[in-house]
């Protein structure tokens, strides 16, 4: 190695030495001159020159022999730019992953880099070992062959916590090279192996839980190792009406230069808000991208007691405030108490309601001790009662003064009292209280040492103005004044909505607090895995509510959604004071990229080279004996040189192939005869379908997944193989948006499905790991009254070059036949994946003279699987072109009429 060069026969460098000799012999031995014959030259003969001088070589056809000699010598060498280092060891081969969440943003890069240093063992007969510091530690490094391990490369995932090295330095390293691909963020403990590092060059991002207050959603999104002004799109992601998850909004957080952090704030309807599940940076697949959310920004289900005596004028009514003021934010049930309570509320709401009977507040009581809130107003009645004038009542807050007070009215000597500005200890604390909020009217509380404690809100004079208490697990909230504007001006001003979502009576509460949460059990709903999807957490077990005081997501505790008693919670990666600093490591580390230079060898071009001088030497020496003329040199060296010119594997396009018109496309694999025969394939069913249909498709495209656009492609043919190299994560992204947007990939094994669908078959267990990336639905074998059995011939059989009737599409709705259908009504659209193994192109494929290209069966059966393999390709590609029009119902009765034929 010299720097980035290294050469794969380096002792040929040590010819370099003869080129002094070279020079020397060269200006010995000059051009040989023309001979002429003279008349004259008779009278010469005889005379003796003493002095004689030798011409030389000139000194610049010298230098070009040499440096074309010393292309020679280093090309023979050997010589690779930027050569893929294999590894440095002798001993086992111990690669150490942190595999979190932070690493699956270019989880196939590492898994490819992880391969490379796996075959590389293998190579020199190393054993080797990978750990992810993300699952548990073993006690001793399990060492196993090289091979074995790439075997086990597809079972890796990225986790969606930390990593944990408590343990590692326990581990006996000695004599193994240590490889440590870090997630690149900063974490304590790494100084306990000396390791060759390599880091991801990757931007990571984060989003921290949502906040909601005042009506605002604020999301803080983070970054790191990436400097320049960015925006990103962050997805707002909830069921939609019909049930299934959909995008409910976007909003932008805009990164400015050198900024690592961005707050966005969004408003969403109180209808849109309640259906939120989880917020995501689009594009980026990483648990730290998603935030999942809870009940804090869910509606609440509110109680309004009514009754017979309520008022029939809407302004009058004790209600007409507060469903005014709640109907837009939360869930209104009205009713008498045995039809509400079993509703299970999360707030009651009494408006001057007196006296219950004892069976009434015994069950209010049991309701509210559960974690219920009961919310209570004022009114003439509860003034005139004697509910809490002796005794504290449990469902009053405060004991009652007999009466009521009365100020600024024509019997008064005050004026109507203004409130005093929320205390620092108050739920409304940084409220503005508007001077023309003004209180007539209220009743008084008993003063008493608790009122202190328990008043949240005060007039001007100190007289409480609200007052609350707790009560088991619920609290008891009473404003003294009316729900309506009799007593007060505040149910007419917006602060009284302000203060009823302060009171989470609009919202959701904060998240429980210790005492809340000791002694409970919260059960996993659903969870996150590494790359920010979320699964069913099955039967995960339940974890103690002590645990979610402060989470720190683990094995034991993964981020996802947990149910509660009477609520959920939501575990994220990031917590809301949640930071990315970047990794850290000790003096000395030698710390790599996975980004590398492709690597190139330097022979052809150093060959080239050499060949071009020496032509060029020679037109040079015939030019300086006389033996050329001088007027045709140049075009002689012009038309050798361009003779002599290298001949290179052709780049990638750096235009992406855009089809003007319908073409089949397939992938090319890199396998020079699979590739041939797919071409030949796609050919083949291109000159059936313009033959018998309507689609005329121009010649096949070839894919590459790297550079090529996929847009305009409606079917892409992937043929698999075993050894089939795994796409980049922007090749992914790309197929992604392209299944997204109507497209449809069709996955070939062409192992005849030997050992059915999910075996462990070599192309199938490749398959699975092509396709763990992509956004892939749930899939069922081919229903016999799927679209696709009568898209354009009515098939039941599905061949290729094999007859395995296996093949998988999009599950379909569950929908019942109706009796005397043939088929269900299903609607079901185009799938955007087919999975099968028989080898459908093999069986298309035809040659230049449009003759099939390889046998299939024998004779007349082969033939007919031919025939039924050409119309199986037909209805595949019409119903990727034409969708399920085949599903309506116009068209039953003439498939009825042929079916009965």
């Amino acid at each position: 190695m010299i720097g980035a060069l290294a050469f794969t026969t380096p002792l040929l460098l040590f010819a370099l030495v003869l080129l002094p000799i070279l020079w020397w012999l060269l200006r010995a031995v000059p051009p040989a001159p023309i001979k002429r014959r003279f008349p004259g030259i008779v009278l010469l003969l005889g005379l003796r020159d003493d002095e004689s001088e030798t011409a030389t070589t000139p000194w610049w056809l010298l230098l070009l022999r040499l440096v074309a000699l010393a292309a020679v010598i280093v090309g023979f060498a050997g010589p690779v730019l930027n050569p893929r280092q294999a590894g440095t060891g002798t001993g086992p081969l111990l690669i150490v992953m942190d595999a979190s969440w932070a690493s699956a943003r270019d989880w196939p890069d590492r898994m490819a880099r992880t391969e490379e240093l796996l075959r590389d063992a293998a190579r020199q007969g190393r054993v080797a070992a990978v750990l992810p510091l993300t699952d548990p530690l073993p006690e001793e490094i399990p060492y196993q062959s090289a091979n074995a391990w790439i075997e086990r490369l597809p079972g890796l995932a990225p986790r969606a916590w930390a990593p944990s090295y408590e343990g590692l330095a326990d581990l006996d390293t000695g004599g193994a090279e240590v490889i440590w691909f870090s997630d690149g963020l900063a974490r304590p403990g790494r100084d306990v192996l000396t390791a060759r590092v390599i880091e991801g060059e990757r931007p990571i991002l984060g989003l921290t839980p949502a906040t909601y207050a005042d009506g605002e959603i604020t999301l803080r999104a983070l970054r790191l190792g990436d400097e320049g002004a960015r925006s990103h799109e962050i997805s707002v992601i909830g069921p939609a009406p019909n049930g299934a998850l959909a995008q409910l909004a976007m909003a932008t957080v805009a990164f400015e230069p050198g900024a690592e952090e961005a707050e966005v704030a969004l408003i969403l309807p109180p209808e849109l808000r309640n259906r939120v599940s989880r917020f995501e940076i689009a594009g980026i697949r990483s648990a730290g991208a998603v935030s999942l959310t809870d009940d804090s920004l869910s509606r609440r289900q509110v109680a309004l007691l009514t009754d017979a005596g309520d008022e029939a004028q809407d302004l009058l009514s004790p209600l007409y405030y507060l469903r005014r003021a709640l109907e837009t934010t939360t869930d209104l049930i009205e009713g008498d108490l045995e039809t509400i309570l079993p509703a299970s509320p999360d707030v009651l709401v009494f408006a001057d309601v007196a006296r219950l009977s004892p069976a009434e507040a015994e069950a209010v009581t049991e309701w509210v001790e559960e974690g219920g809130l009961l919310l209570r107003f004022a009114g003439p009645q509860l003034a005139a009662s004697d509910i809490a004038r002796d005794a504290e009542d449990p469902l009053m807050p405060v004991r009652l003064r007999s009466g009521g007070r009365t100020v600024g009215g024509a019997l008064s000597w005050g004026e109507p009292k203004t409130l005093r500005p929320f205390g620092s200890d108050s739920p409304f604390f940084g409220l503005s209280v508007a001077d023309e909020v003004n209180v007539t009217s209220q009743v008084m509380a008993q003063p008493d040492p608790t009122l202190a404690e328990r008043s949240i809100a005060a007039l001007a004079d100190g007289t409480p103005l609200v007052t609350r208490k707790p009560l088991g697990q619920g609290q008891v909230v009473l404003f003294h004044v009316t729900a309506n504007a009799e007593w007060s001006s505040l149910p007419l001003s917006g602060l009284f909505v302000q203060m009823l979502e302060r009171l989470a009576v609009s919202t959701r509460p904060a998240a429980p607090s210790e005492e809340d949460l000791a002694g409970t059990t919260w059960v996993p709903r659903a969870v996150l895995d590494g790359f920010g999807t979320v699964r069913d957490a099955g039967i995960m077990p339940g974890v103690p509510g002590e645990a979610l005081v402060e989470p720190i997501p683990s094995a034991e505790l993964p981020p996802g959604l947990y149910q509660g008693p009477t609520s959920s919670l939501a575990v994220n990666v990031l917590g809301p004071d949640g930071e990315l600093a970047p990794a850290a490591w000790p003096p000395g580390t030698t710390v790599e990229t996975l980004a590398r230079q492709p690597e190139t060898n330097l022979m052809p071009w150093l060959l080239a080279a050499a060949m071009t001088l020496l032509t060029i030497d020679i037109v040079a020496s015939l030019w300086l004996g006389g033996r050329l003329r001088r007027g045709v040199t140049a075009a002689l060296f012009l038309a050798s040189a361009a003779a002599l010119a290298p001949s290179f594997p052709a780049q990638a396009q750096d235009n992406p192939v855009v089809p003007s018109e319908v073409s089949l496309a397939y992938v090319i694999t890199g396998d020079i005869r699979l590739d041939e025969t797919s071409e030949a394939g796609l050919r083949g069913l291109s000159e059936v379908l313009t033959r018998r249909t309507s689609v005329e498709p121009i010649a096949p495209t070839g894919v590459n997944l790297e550079t090529d656009e996929l847009a305009f492609l409606p079917l892409l043919y992937w043929p698999v193989t075993a050894d089939q190299p795994l796409p980049s994560s922007d090749a992914y992204a790309k197929l992604n948006r392209y299944l997204r947007g109507g497209g449809m990939i069709v996955f070939d094994t062409r192992d005849a499905n030997l050992g059915g669908f999910g075996s462990s078959s070599p192309a199938s267990v490749r398959l699975r790991d092509l396709a763990a990336p992509l956004d892939i639905p749930p899939l069922e074998p081919l229903p016999a009254d799927h679209v696709m059995t009568r898209s354009f011939y009515l098939i039941q059989d599905f061949p290729g070059r094999f007859a395995s009737r296996d093949v998988w599409v999009e599950a379909s709705p569950e929908v019942e036949q109706i009796e005397g259908m043939p088929f269900r009504n299903l609607n079901d659209g185009v799938t955007p994946v087919v999975i099968g193994a028989n080898d459908w192109a093999a069986a298309w494929a035809i040659d230049s003279q449009g003759r099939a290209l390889l046998p299939v069966g024998r004779g007349y059966a082969g033939e007919q699987q031919r025939e039924i393999a050409y119309r199986w390709g037909v209805n595949l590609v019409m119903h990727v072109l034409s969708g399920n029009y085949k599903s309506d119902q116009v068209h039953v009765p003439a498939l009825l009429d042929r079916l009965g034929n």
